[in-house]
């Protein structure tokens, strides 16, 4: 009885695919080039977590050269307990909150009247006073030096020891007295992180409301 023939076996390259079967894994080039970009993805996410990792060493997260927050603090609520027209008596309190992720302390406040018929009522920065807390819970003391421009009715708050991540913070103006018009009185809040060139965060508006007492 005549052997049966074998079939021949095909020749394939190392490199070739076989016919009718899917490739198994990754070629040498991909595989790194999928190490790489996995190495850069983590050194980026340990970079971030030691950005943020302590409050009280908090550097600015930096792009480019400029300094900006990981994640910025997002309103201010402004609270007076005067509110009659031409009272000397008047503070404006601003409290903020910086959470605990925001990847860089706050290094500067800046506070601008944009709403209001009185446009002419002054400050007195000497007065100006920043502390932990709200008011009337007031906590320990923050250093800052205080700048007001009548003109653009901006005031420019800069804290030497950058106020760290997880903070509230509360800075009261001193006005010389409230406006003598009665109106809704709007002043606009950016923060900005400590470090080179910031990026401004704006926080939003803090409402003055002034009422023309009725002694009838």
């Amino acid at each position: 009885m005549a052997a049966r023939p074998r079939p021949a076996r095909q020749q394939h390259s190392p490199g070739a695919t076989q016919p009718g079967r899917r490739s198994r894994g990754l070629t040498r080039g991909s595989r790194l080039a999928l190490c790489s970009a996995l190495a850069i993805v983590s050194g980026l996410a340990i970079g971030l977590s030691a950005t943020a990792a302590s409050p009280s060493t908090a550097q600015a997260l930096e792009l480019r050269g400029s300094s900006l927050f990981v994640r910025a603090p997002w309103r201010v609520e402004l609270v007076s307990y005067t509110t009659n027209v031409g009272d000397p008596w008047a503070e404006y309190f601003f409290t903020v909150e910086l959470p605990s992720d925001a990847g860089a302390p706050l290094g500067e406040l800046l506070i601008q009247q944009t709403r209001g018929v009185d446009r002419q009522f002054n400050f007195i920065t000497d007065q100006t006073r920043a502390f932990l807390g709200r008011p009337r819970r007031q906590g320990e003391a923050v250093a800052l030096e205080a700048n007001f421009d009548p003109m653009q009715r901006l005031m420019r708050l800069r804290f030497p020891q950058p106020v760290p991540p997880g903070s509230t913070l509360t800075v009261r103006l001193k006005p010389w007295a409230n406006p003598v018009s009665a109106d809704t009185y709007l002043f606009q809040v950016t923060a900005l992180p400590a470090g080179p060139d910031p990026v401004p965060a704006p926080l939003g508006f803090g409402t003055l409301r002034i009422y023309q007492p009725d002694w009838r």
